[in-house]
Formats: C-alpha cells, sequence, structure tokens
C-alpha cells in the first residue's frame, strides 16, 4: 500500500464500533470476520483508514471498554488470526488500521486486578492500581469526594476494607501511572499490535490517566463526555501535566516504525489551546475536536470554533480534526433534528421529546459537507454515511450502557447510537448478519438506511458521502487553507483552494457568486439557483 509518513494530516479515517458493524457467524454480534468481508464497502466509499473500536478479551461490561488482556482478541470477535487477516486484508485495499488502546483502567478481571484483590493492602500487586485507606472512624468512607463518569462514588470498597478508584464503572479500575512496571507494560503493549502491523492507536481517556497526587477533594461531577471548563486549572483526575511525559515517551516507539504510525488522543479539554499541548510535535499526532462535535447549528458559533481550532493547532504544527458523531454521542442525524441552542442530550428514549427526523437528516447532510470541505483529517462513524439517525425509541429494558444503571435511569445512555447498522433492506437483520439476532433491537425504520437502498441511487445520503470523499481528494482539501467569504451573517462561506463552500443557515435563500459551477450540493439548489436553508454546496468559479 503507499506509505507516506504524514498520511493522517488529511486523512479521513472511519470509526468501526465492532459489535454493531457486521456479524459472520449469526450470533447477533458483530465480529472481526464480518469486517473483514465488509471492508470493501469502505474502499469504495473513499475512507483513507479504519478506527476499531476495543476488540480485546473482556467482559463487556462497558461494551469492551473494560480490558482484561491487552493481547488477544475476545471470542466474541473472533482470534488473533482474525486481526491478522483483518490488518492484511485492509492493507492490500490501501486502508490503514487503527486500533483502540484503553490505558486509564483495565477490567477489573485483568489479571494484575485479580492478584491485587488477592493481595494484602500495601502490597506491590495493589501499586499498580489507586488502593486507599478510607475515611472515618473505620474508614468507612470514600477517601475522596470524586464522583464516577457513569454516576455514584469513584471508590469501591474491598473485602478487606481498603478502597480502589474508578472513574468508570465499579468494574473498570484505574491504574497508577506513577508505578513503573504499568508504563513499561503499555510500551509492550504498543509494540506488540505496531509487530502486527497496526498503523496506529485512538488513546481513550487520554487527558485521565495522571491524578492530583494528593488526591484532592472535587465536589463537581467528573463529567468526562461533557468537557471541561474551559477556564481555571483543571480537576484533579483529568489533564494533568504528567500526562505529556507518557505520550513523548509513546511517540518515541512509535517514530521507530516505519509508514506514519499514529496516536490519537481522546481528550475532553479545553480551552483549545490545552488540547493542542496534547499534539505538540513530540507527542500525540491527532486529537479529537470535541468542541467541534458540540457546536449548535450557528454560523457565528461554527465559524468560531473552526477559527480557535485551526489557530491552536496550527501555533504547535498540527492539524486540526472535524467530527460529528462517535460511538459515546447521539447521531448528528438526530442531534441536529432539535431546536437550535438545546442543550446536548445524553441519549434519547421513546418517553423523550423526538427529533425532527427530516430537519435533523436534512441538517446532517449540509454539516457533513461543510465538515469535510475543511482542511485537516475528519473521523466518520459507522452508519453516518447512510444518513442514521438514532434508534430515539429503543426500550429501556434492552440498555447495556452501565450510564443507564449508575445514573438511576436519569441518563439513557449511548445505546441509541450503538444498534447494528443495516446493509440490505430485505435481509435478516438487515443484512447486519445472516440470521434476524442482533444484541441491540433494530428500529423497523432501518430498511430504509439500508445501504442496498442507496447505492448507486442519485441523491442518496451514501453517494452524497461518496462524491464529497472523491472531491475532497481531487481538490485537495484535507490539505488546503481556508479564507472566509462574506456572503451575509446567516451564511457560512470560505474558499479552499478554487472550491467555494457555502453554508445557508437562515431562512432565505442565499445567491451564488456570478459563474459558481456547482460541484456538489446537499440539497437541491432553489429554482433561481439559490442555497436554501440547511443546505451546504460546493462550487468552482
Amino acid at each position: 500500500m503507499p506509505s507516506t509518513e504524514t498520511w493522517w494530516r488529511d486523512a479521513v479515517i472511519y470509526q468501526i464500533y465492532p459489535r454493531s458493524f457486521a456479524d459472520a457467524d449469526g450470533d447477533g454480534m458483530g465480529d472481526l470476520p464480518g469486517i473483514t468481508a465488509r471492508l470493501p464497502h469502505l474502499r469504495r466509499l473513499g475512507v483513507d483508514a479504519v478506527w476499531l473500536s476495543p476488540f480485546y478479551p473482556s467482559p463487556q461490561h462497558d461494551a469492551g471498554y473494560d480490558v482484561a488482556d491487552y493481547r488477544g482478541v475476545d471470542p466474541r470477535f473472533g482470534e488473533l488470526g482474525d486481526a491478522d487477516k483483518l490488518i492484511a486484508t485492509a492493507h492490500d485495499l490501501g486502508l490503514r488500521i487503527i486500533v483502540d488502546l484503553v490505558p486509564n483502567h483495565t477490567s477489573s478481571e485483568h489479571a494484575w486486578f485479580r492478584a491485587a484483590l488477592a493481595a494484602a493492602p500495601g502490597t506491590p500487586e495493589r501499586e499498580r492500581y489507586i488502593f486507599r485507606e478510607g475515611r472515618g472512624t473505620n474508614g468507612e468512607l470514600p477517601p475522596n469526594s470524586w464522583q464516577s463518569v457513569f454516576g455514584g462514588p469513584a471508590w469501591e470498597r474491598t473485602a478487606d476494607g481498603q478502597w480502589y478508584l474508578h472513574l468508570f464503572d465499579v468494574s473498570q479500575p484505574d491504574l497508577n501511572w506513577d508505578h513503573p512496571q504499568v508504563r513499561t507494560e503499555f510500551v509492550d503493549i504498543l509494540r506488540f499490535w505496531l509487530d502486527r502491523g497496526v498503523d496506529g492507536f485512538r488513546v481513550d481517556v487520554a487527558h485521565g490517566l495522571i491524578k492530583d497526587a494528593d488526591l484532592t477533594d472535587w465536589t463537581a461531577p467528573a463529567t468526562v463526555l461533557g468537557g471541561l471548563e474551559p477556564v481555571g486549572p483543571p480537576p484533579p483526575m483529568w489533564d494533568q501535566e504528567g500526562v505529556h511525559e507518557i505520550y513523548r515517551q509513546w511517540r518515541s516507539v512509535l517514530d521507530e516504525y516505519p509508514g506514519g504510525r499514529i496516536l490519537v488522543a481522546e481528550a475532553w479539554v479545553q480551552p483549545e489551546e490545552r488540547l493542542a499541548r496534547y499534539v505538540r510535535p513530540d507527542e500525540m499526532h491527532q486529537a479529537f475536536n470535541f468542541p467541534y462535535l458540540e457546536a449548535p447549528w450557528s454560523p457565528k458559533e461554527l465559524r468560531e470554533i473552526i477559527d480557535s481550532s485551526l489557530a491552536s493547532n496550527a501555533a504547535v504544527g498540527a492539524t486540526t480534526t472535524w467530527v460529528l458523531s462517535n460511538h459515546d454521542v447521539v447521531r448528528h442525524a438526530s442531534r441536529l433534528g432539535y431546536p437550535v441552542g438545546e442543550k446536548r442530550r445524553p441519549g434519547i428514549g421513546a418517553g423523550d421529546p423526538q427529533p425532527d427526523t427530516g430537519l435533523g437528516l436534512r441538517r446532517a447532510r449540509a454539516a457533513s459537507l461543510l465538515m469535510l470541505a475543511l482542511p485537516g483529517s475528519a473521523y466518520l462513524y459507522q452508519g453516518e454515511e447512510l444518513g442514521l439517525p438514532e434508534h430515539t425509541t429503543l426500550a429501556d429494558e434492552h440498555r447495556q450502557d452501565p450510564a443507564w444503571e449508575r445514573s438511576g435511569h436519569a441518563e439513557r445512555g449511548r445505546d441509541g447510537c450503538r444498534v447494528p447498522i443495516p446493509w440490505e433492506a430485505d435481509a435478516p437483520s438487515y443484512g447486519f448478519g445472516p440470521a434476524d439476532a442482533s444484541w441491540l433491537p433494530q428500529p423497523a425504520i432501518w430498511a430504509e438506511y439500508a445501504l442496498d437502498r442507496q447505492v448507486d441511487v442519485p441523491g442518496s445520503t451514501y453517494e452524497l458521502y461518496r462524491s464529497a470523499l472523491a472531491a475532497r481528494r481531487e481538490h485537495g482539501l484535507g490539505a488546503g487553507a481556508l479564507a472566509w467569504e462574506g456572503l451575509g451573517p446567516e451564511a457560512l462561506a470560505f474558499r479552499n483552494g478554487a472550491v467555494l463552500v457555502v453554508t445557508n443557515f437562515g431562512a432565505a435563500p442565499v445567491a451564488l457568486p456570478p459563474g459558481a459551477r456547482v460541484l456538489l450540493s446537499s440539497e437541491p439548489l432553489d429554482a433561481g439557483g439559490r442555497v436554501p436553508t440547511d443546505v451546504t454546496v460546493w462550487a468552482v468559479l
């Protein structure tokens, strides 16, 4: 496959959630052979790389983000040979493979943690995690006031009376990254997968590895998926200075390997200047742009975020990433179907206010075309090329996200964006697998979004994405530069090289400059050749 050291600077990277992409054996759970069989779809779509969410051995208390063995494949997904075949097949197709790495915590079933529980307080086995004595007369109170991201205290008491830290689920004990054995182990894990040919790692909770040494009390909720406050010092469990030393070491390891192997940070950090510190030349290559994902459908706020993102990354010599959906947030085809300015929803259920499906898809198509025209790297989440919405009527009894239970059913959780995707309208499980089985129930509306209903259909969302990715590559938009154009306060307009991009957020149509030739439009122009509301156009003059 072609190999350039800086391929990632303008790449389009497609996220696969393994249990929901394709099921080869019909057990209702997606797997690695299923992914391998569907890779030609991604080649035809036109992406450059694939990011795989965790497929490691795990009790699956948090959908694989509770890792029991970092060097294997969970039997639900296949075996190590299937991972090797997937990597080789992807490379044969010209696709790179990025795998998820979860270094903040392990599963409570990891061999290290089982040994820690079996050992006495103060033993070396416990030092690899964060064990502390409790407060109160008899140690009956947690060591501090920290809260779990999923709700409730961030501490769990063991049978011998000590407490261990878990910023996420009780089954996800946090590692002690001040311990040299933890650091050595993860360098070895990096090498294990690099030697097998992976092209990079997406690092889960990259801003969480180091905790304040004093475990200072912090009474605010430990919300990781809503970002940190943009002013003031970071909370004692997030964005501590010591994380950067870890990533400098990791970067030196990746630089030993040819072909441009990369590190991608999942770091919910504000402001952008602090996030940019993760992508300095000797640290990570990319960081997810969550402020952009969370931006309201507003030209003013989007422009401000685009400007600040480009400027903060340029200051450290990095390119910017753009993303609209992933496995942790409501899909943007549904999120954008609510009135502008509403607070982001942590999941949607049947009893919640429902989005305007038509409006959501119209805006999603416009938002996607806008995003794909920006200079830098773009991330797509499986199914968004189909215009797939959130499963907003998933019955509560089917929910598996730990956030649902730990929040006392206050948060619906993330299951709605993780439902297995549809490939064939009239096939069992909509082509997800050879049988009807599906680990989360698929809604009946999936048939209208199925891939086989959209391939070669003019105007379909799939063909819009495919055309956009081809035009993005042809015109070098990912490697281009942005220059704003003034087409009125309700429009976002810029040039990227020879391409003029216009998104209309207002009710009145927006006229294109004289002589503009339309390359792509998220919806048809009006009878006067103007850009209607909630539409993005690419044009050349």
